[in-house]
């Protein structure tokens, strides 16, 4: 009993499977078209031609009518299983059956290929029924109507080439998702579908050709008497012609119209989530004409977009977002100019003995919040930070992007980094120096390998002034020269102090604090009197 229903529980879910695939719908589509074409051919047999020319199809003997019922039946059923042997490897390779693909690696390209190609092998397999069934009708029907058996073909081959056209533009939009799924990985090499060019000729031939061609064919027979009846008794076939023409160019064009709208109107989309900056939209390649190759190009620009994108966004990151987009936009050269800047260094203390005492992760996460706010402090006043360097931070105002103020940007950020940074880091101090001058700002290194910094005295006399505000309350020195070049908003927030020479200078520098800063929570503020005019050596 459990054997049996292995089986039977297999089958069970195969046919489920089947019911959620486009084949049942492919299956009656077929049957559909042949309906449709037969009913067609024969009304026009029965009703489209004059009374004296009609044929009647009541009067056939009962064995004929019976053996062309019944080649109607074996050949659908002929024609249903060649269309099922055909579709094996695609109904395997749908069900993803891995043994049967590592047997034969062949499989998913042959599999690709054949679904790729249904619709035009039913369009085949349709044409071939008909044409042998027009010989089998012919026959059948000779008994009453021989003297039309030029109408009776000329009918079958039409209908024929309708059912044929119909199928095809039919099929190919059922089968859209078993194609987006073939094309998923690319066309299979050297493989062609009908473009949007060869589509509008089917469509011409199924809604003007075959009708017009019958309405002429009809007045050729009427005039070399091939038709009993006189050319003026035709009007009315000619009319039942012309609302075929009608309704069927209606429904052919319509499945050509979307047969093409639906890329595009997908396209459209696509295009507007990207330019919304979704560069993970992409579009599913419906078939391998103009329209496939079209989708196909736009997911492979989308893509190498992302990239890009990335890349961006990575190098911004690496060198800032002003370098980056200056870089994108003029290139990158060796060499550098002499530019106005005001330079900010920031510096923790203890940082060797900080990893020495507490765990790693601990210090990368101390540092991680460090720099998080001077990146913070220094991108909200302008300013741009150059690079990091172990504990340190260099942060420059001017560079690459002009500033109004640099000076004045450079002191206000030195202040409100401070506020941060004593809210962050708890008992871990620091010192930040402010500095400003003449420098070089450039890209400096090597052809395979440079990055943009600047290079000067205000860089040496800023991080001189880091180590020497280490040693201050209020963790904030200045020169003299950065406050003097700030505009009076800022200038008047720092005290001019005393002069000191500092290590590696040849000039010496005055000195200047910020009036108010906020104290640590832990510390008071301690007030330290200097004099003006006192020179000290650091």
């Amino acid at each position: 009993m459990t054997t049996a229903a292995i089986p039977i529980g297999r089958i069970t879910a195969f046919v489920r499977w089947v019911v959620r695939t486009p084949w049942p719908v492919f299956t009656l589509g077929m049957l559909q078209a042949d309906i449709i074409g037969a009913l067609l051919v024969l009304g026009f047999l029965r009703f489209g031609l004059p009374p004296e020319d009609r044929i009647q199809l009541q009067d056939l003997p009962a064995f004929n009518l019976t053996v062309f019922l019944g080649y109607l039946f074996v050949s659908f059923t002929v024609g249903a299983y060649v269309t099922l042997r055909m579709l094996l490897p695609v109904i395997r390779w749908q069900r993803r059956d891995t043994l049967l693909a590592a047997a034969d690696p062949t499989i998913t390209e042959l599999a690709r290929r054949r679904a790729l190609r249904m619709p035009y092998y039913r369009s085949l397999v349709s044409a071939s029924n008909w044409c042998l069934g027009s010989v089998v009708f012919i026959a059948a029907s000779w008994p009453v109507a021989s003297q039309s058996a030029p109408v009776v073909a000329v009918a079958s081959g039409l209908g024929a080439t309708a059912t044929a056209i119909i199928g095809y533009l039919q099929s190919e939009r059922v089968l859209r998702p078993v194609a987006v799924a073939a094309l998923r990985g690319g066309a299979p090499p050297n493989f062609r579908a009908p473009g949007v060019i060869q589509r509008q000729v089917l469509t011409w031939v199924l809604s003007t050709g075959v009708p017009v061609l019958t309405i002429v064919l009809a007045l050729v027979a009427s005039k070399f008497e091939i038709l009993t009846a006189p050319a003026d008794r035709l009007n009315t076939p000619i009319l039942l012609l012309a609302i075929a023409a009608l309704i069927i160019g209606l429904a052919g064009t319509v499945l050509v119209a979307m047969s093409i709208a639906d890329p595009l109107r997908q396209l459209r989309w696509a295009l507007g989530e990207v330019q919304r900056g979704n560069y993970n939209a992409h579009m599913q390649i419906y078939d391998a004409s103009e329209l496939g190759l079209l989708q196909a190009g736009f997911n492979d620009m989308v893509r190498d977009l992302a990239e890009r994108q990335r890349l961006r966004d990575l190098f911004g990151r690496y060198v800032g977002e002003d370098v980056a987009r200056r870089a994108l936009e003029r290139g990158t050269e060796l060499g550098g100019q002499e530019r106005d800047v005001a330079v900010l260094f920031v510096d923790l203390v203890g940082s060797t003995q900080l990893a020495a005492t507490r765990p790693a992760a601990e210090v990368v996460s101390l540092l991680n919040d460090f720099f998080r706010v001077v990146v913070d402090s220094v991108n909200r006043h302008g300013g741009f930070v150059n690079k990091f360097q172990g504990d340190a931070a260099l942060a420059i105002f001017g560079a690459p992007i002009e500033h109004p103020d640099a000076c004045g940007a450079a002191l206000a950020a030195s202040r409100e980094l401070h506020d941060n940074l004593i809210l962050v880091l708890d008992q871990t101090e620091f010192g930040i120096g402010v500095s400003a001058g003449r420098a070089i700002a450039g890209h400096i290194g090597a052809q395979a390998r440079f990055e943009y910094t600047v290079i000067g005295d205000p860089v040496n006399e800023a991080a001189r002034l880091t180590e020497l505000a280490k040693l201050e309350k209020g963790h904030v020195l200045a020169s003299a020269i950065a406050v003097s070049g700030a505009l009076d908003a800022e200038a008047l927030c720092w005290d001019v102090a005393e002069i000191v020479e500092l290590r590696g200078r040849i000039a010496p520098t005055q000195l200047a604090r910020p009036m108010t800063l906020v104290s640590p929570p832990t510390k008071p503020p301690v007030e330290v009197p200097l004099e003006d005019s006192e020179t000290r050596h650091y």
